[in-house]
């Protein structure tokens, strides 16, 4: 199996150039959006009203009259939102190849945040290079990776703690994708090669990053056996730096802390009580997706201890579905206990088992877990600081990937009324925003980006699962990028006014 870092770094780092194309300006003419209930993310209450679109920013907002020559589009009293912003996203995986991004348009999605989970384009100028000359139809930030400097710096020798040549080596990487426009570090802790770096390590490089008025992202050291020290480890970046910090996906993925949303969450209050910038990101699954490595923390696989505790504490053998495994692609779609069954093995053996078939160096396997329960994933998405994200891929096995945006309209606005719909909207849009430190996106006001989609509450809805991945969400009749009109429907339109979308500058690094 490869390391998690080159998988997640394939899509961009190692894709060719599908055909090449000029980047498509927003339209020269201006667009009167009328008769629409205008929820502008900031949270307060909707209200109904026209909206300018004009080179590619809102020109204006309120009761207007309409234009000679001008565009109108009757939204028919359908809600009008800024694009949401899914700030923690591998749709950037196959992105070219795919360049208007149906899975993620269709969810009112107009602005991906990627390199994630410690696996970023190096340089980070690459991928804004490469949406130059391959336009794509949504917006693009990126974080820079630690496990893909790591990784650069150390090559296969990454088992130990770096050496402080190798951390000034990798600061140095940092300091380039910030120059490049990176939003900050992002590190992958439960991952290789990260994994085995030390607090001290991550800290020195969060600072690296802090200099320039960065941002720090984190899938933490660990979402189940050592949680809550995980916790502490993010925490104390955050009060050392006095950067903005974030954990990734938020979950509590142990059954042993099943029903402690309450104090999962006491321990960010307490950290933003004293002053930490501190928030997180939720995606509305009771499963992941991930490697069958992530439930070794020890990396000990043919330890029959840790599988049978990895099978009783993290997820059971029926709640592990195969979701991707090249050794034997026939075993996709079956649980560890199938997969058992099928080879008369228990459970613990077959797990190991997997796990050695998949060592190999061109090898790769992933699997969804359920290990999550639906009151706490509910408890984190109430949060008042976290807002939503998808973890997902334009073609991943993960429904996340094409559904989480309109669930959580479905799920928790709708039906269970654990949000109202403006509180949606502000997760998915103005406060994602403000959290990666985007200043002219997630709003409907004027001056800001034209990102803009409209859809209908009462429809809006997830239709991917777990058996059919790939169904597209429905219920958004528009998406505006950047002012150009690039999904209707549920239809892609060909137009692709998709933008890098960098950090905003604050001036020299601090020394």
């Amino acid at each position: 199996m490869k390391r998690l870092v080159s998988s997640l770094c394939a899509g961009v780092c190692a894709l060719t150039v599908g055909t090449a194309g000029m980047a498509q300006a927003a339209p020269a003419r201006s667009t009167l959006i009328v008769n629409a209930r205008v929820i502008d993310g900031t949270g307060a209450p909707a209200r109904t009203g026209a909206v300018r679109i004009e080179r590619g920013r809102i020109a204006a907002v309120g009761k207007l009259t309409r234009r000679a020559g001008e565009e109108v589009v009757d939204a028919h009293g359908e809600v009008l939102a800024p694009g949401f912003i899914d700030t923690h996203s591998h749709h950037d995986h196959g992105l070219f190849d795919m360049p208007d991004a149906l899975p993620v348009t269709t969810q009112g999605v107009t602005t991906i945040i990627v390199g994630q989970d410690g696996g970023s384009a190096l340089p980070v100028a690459d991928l804004f290079a490469r949406m130059r000359k391959t336009p794509v139809a949504v917006n693009v930030a990126s974080y820079v990776g630690h496990n893909t400097i790591r990784e650069t710096v150390m090559g296969e020798d990454y088992k130990r703690h770096a050496t402080p040549a190798e951390i000034e080596r990798m600061a140095a990487l940092i300091d380039s994708g910030m120059k490049d426009g990176a939003l900050g570090l992002s590190t992958g802790l439960e991952y290789d090669p990260g994994i085995y770096s030390d607090k001290a390590e991550v800290l020195t490089l969060a600072k690296e990053a802090a200099r320039f008025g960065g941002r720090y992202i984190s899938h933490v050291r660990s979402e189940d056996q050592y949680l809550w020290a995980a916790l502490d480890e993010i925490v104390e970046i955050g009060r050392a730096t006095g950067m903005p910090v974030q954990v990734s996906h938020m979950k509590l993925a142990m059954t042993d802390w099943w029903g402690e949303a309450n104090r999962y969450l006491a321990v960010l209050d307490r950290a933003h009580a004293q002053g930490v910038d501190i928030s997180g990101d939720v995606y509305p699954y009771e499963y992941w997706q991930s490697t069958l490595a992530v439930m070794f923390p020890k990396r000990d696989f043919d330890n029959r201890a840790s599988a049978e505790f990895a099978l009783k504490h993290l997820a059971p053998p029926e709640g592990l579905l195969i979701s991707h495994f090249s050794p034997e692609p026939a075993l996709v779609g079956k649980t560890i206990a199938q997969i058992a069954a099928l080879r008369r093995t228990d459970p613990a053996e077959t797990l190991m088992r997997l796990i050695a078939e998949s060592r190999g160096p061109t090898a790769e396997e992933s699997v969804i877990g359920t290990s999550m329960r639906a009151d706490d994933v509910a408890t984190l998405i109430a949060w008042p600081r976290s807002n939503i994200s998808s973890d997902g891929e334009l073609a991943g096995r993960h429904p996340r990937g094409r559904g989480s945006f309109p669930r959580v309209l479905r799920v928790y606005v709708r039906e269970q009324h654990v949000l109202t719909l403006e509180q949606a909207v502000h997760k998915m849009s103005g406060e994602a925003a403000a959290h990666m430190g985007i200043g002219d996106r997630g709003v409907i006001r004027p001056g800001a980006r034209a990102d803009l989609i409209l859809f209908d509450p009462a429809r809006i809805t997830d239709r991917a699962t777990s058996e059919d991945p790939s169904a597209l969400s429905v219920g958004v009749s528009r998406v505006w990028v950047n002012g150009g009109l690039v999904m209707k429907d549920g239809k892609a339109t060909g137009v692709r006014t998709g933008e890098p979308v960098r950090r905003q500058q604050s001036g020299a690094p601090r020394t």
